[in-house]
């Protein structure tokens, strides 16, 4: 892997910032649903982006060791 510079890592950290907005924002809003099927929806949305979470912080923690 190529080393990134710092603008690219702080950008990586802005993503990261905004997918967990995203996901507590899908929960939030799963939690004040009534609609079973939005809720499960909304729950899933929620995951998926708190997956992106954990990809990004993983790539993220490499790139910061090698610099």
């Amino acid at each position: 892997m190529n080393q990134l510079t710092v603008r690219e890592l702080m950008m990586i950290e802005d993503e990261i910032r905004a997918e967990q907005l995203a996901a507590k924002t899908m929960n939030w809003c799963a939690s004040t649903c009534q609609d079973q099927t939005m809720r499960t929806q909304l729950e899933q949305m929620a995951e998926q982006h708190q997956l992106r979470v954990g990809e990004l912080s993983q790539y993220f923690n490499r790139a910061k060791h090698m610099q």
